[in-house]
């Protein structure tokens, strides 16, 4: 029996998506709910699962097309015997997948000892096997074309041992192994040295300063649009102000190991500031709100964003009903989004709503930042990184564990002051943390 495999039915607000690589090729034999390609949306990356078990038939588009929902993409034989079918025309040779074509960034061709054999045709070998760059995913194909490290020389963690960004990434900090095969032949070289441009990469004249051009991705794309539209209808200010943390580490550092042991779970620095900025959304209710046309929607529930960073961009998973979250139930969800979040699993449901934002670049060594707001909320909260600094407390000076802390807010509903007096009460919590537990 032949079954037809279709485009999952997208969310109201998602329209179409782009096809990424597919798992399986025409002839292969497949389980029932064996993931057969992955489709990006400009929010979330979408899974489509064999719903019978037999053998890819045909498919009927390519890595990089585009699709509607209920579109037909693929055709299972749920009779045929593995091996039995051959590939279709719409099936992207491994020469097409090489040529960087629908956007994808093609792998380097080299005869670098240790890095890979022929580059006829466009398929990378490592002497014993040929592996056609389509089946690696857009990240790791990309650092192939920045580092010229051939994939497939790299062992692979990843699921069904695929070369994840990062494996490439560990690959790229060990010191280069040349590896034992016949003698070259030809002098060995580079392609920038031999001064051939990869396919998808141009060589101005005059030199070996290459440029790659590599379209946007769906998410990427949709992300760009979302910040350029808040930028061009809100009236964006950003307050300032900093947190002595000590007194929070010296209350992490206490009662660590009995948290970790009551509720399986470290107890970090983001689950103070949810608490805290959760108190001051009560105590300012405009911060909560949004702009609908000319009306102003105050939200009686505090559903706070926790802007996260994957492989494909910036995503904003939301803590729902943080009033009823204690700190344990907080830190659970952050780190449930966050393994959801590395192996591209969140749902539109998880990323939908929000009434206010928390983004923490501290994690990445910022010192100080103006984020910008997340459609419709009104403000977002800015972590930066914990540097030891001079101050001053009764007369003398002490060194200590000192935050910057910006609120980036909507002037058209917020005022000055409430910003400024939101921001203060969120710093009063945090150097007193006692007062997040008794409800002061």
């Amino acid at each position: 029996m032949i079954v037809e495999v279709k485009v999952p039915e997208f969310a109201e607000s998602i329209s179409e998506g782009t096809l990424l690589d597919w798992a399986k090729k025409p002839g292969d034999k497949i389980a029932r709910n064996d993931v057969l390609i992955e489709i990006e949306t400009d929010k979330v990356v979408l899974e489509v699962p064999s719903i019978e078990a037999g053998v890819l038939l045909e498919v009927l588009a390519k890595a990089g097309d585009t699709v509607t929902s209920g579109q037909v993409i693929a055709r299972v034989d749920t009779e045929a015997v593995a091996g039995a079918a051959a590939p279709t025309s719409n099936t992207p040779s491994a020469e097409e997948a090489g040529a960087g074509e629908s956007g994808k960034t093609p792998l380097p061709a080299t005869n670098e000892p240790g890095k890979g054999g022929s580059s006829e045709g466009n398929t990378v070998t490592d002497g014993s096997s040929s592996v056609n760059p389509g089946d690696f995913s857009p990240a790791v194909r990309k650092m192939a074309a920045e580092t010229g490290i051939n994939p497939s020389s790299v062992s692979g963690t990843g699921k069904d041992g695929r070369v994840t960004k990062g494996d490439m990434l560990e690959q790229q900090s060990k010191p280069a192994t040349p590896a034992v095969s016949a003698p070259v032949q030809t002098p060995v070289q580079t392609p920038i040295q031999a001064k051939v441009p990869t396919p998808g990469i141009s060589t101005p004249q005059g030199g070996n300063r290459l440029e790659q051009r590599v379209p946007m991705t769906r998410i990427r794309a949709r992300i760009a649009q979302r910040l350029k539209e808040v930028q061009n209808t809100a009236a964006i200010l950003t307050t300032f102000n900093e947190v002595n943390m000590a007194p929070v580490m010296e209350l992490r550092k206490k009662y660590q190991d009995l948290f970790v042991k009551k509720h399986g779970v470290k107890l970090g620095f983001m689950s103070f500031f949810v608490r805290a900025a959760t108190e001051a959304l009560k105590a300012f209710p405009a911060v909560n709100a949004s702009i609908d046309s000319t009306d102003i929607v105050y939200h009686a529930y505090f559903d706070i964003g926790i802007a996260v960073s994957s492989e494909r961009g910036l995503v904003v998973p939301i803590l729902r009903d943080t009033d009823n979250m204690g700190l344990a139930d907080i830190e659970k969800e952050i780190g449930n989004y966050a393994v959801k979040a590395k192996n591209n699993k969140l749902t539109l449901e998880d990323m939908s709503g929000g009434t206010f934002s928390i983004t923490n670049g501290g994690t990445f060594g910022s010192m100080l930042s103006t984020p910008i707001l997340n459609q419709p909320q009104s403000a977002i909260l800015g972590m930066h990184n914990i540097v030891e600094r001079a101050v001053v407390e009764n007369g003398q000076i002490v060194a200590r564990p000192i935050m910057y802390l910006a609120l980036s807010y909507d002037h058209r509903i917020i005022d000055g002051s409430e910003a400024v007096r939101f921001l203060v009460m969120i710093k009063n919590l945090l150097e007193d943390p006692a007062r997040l537990l008794l409800d002061l």
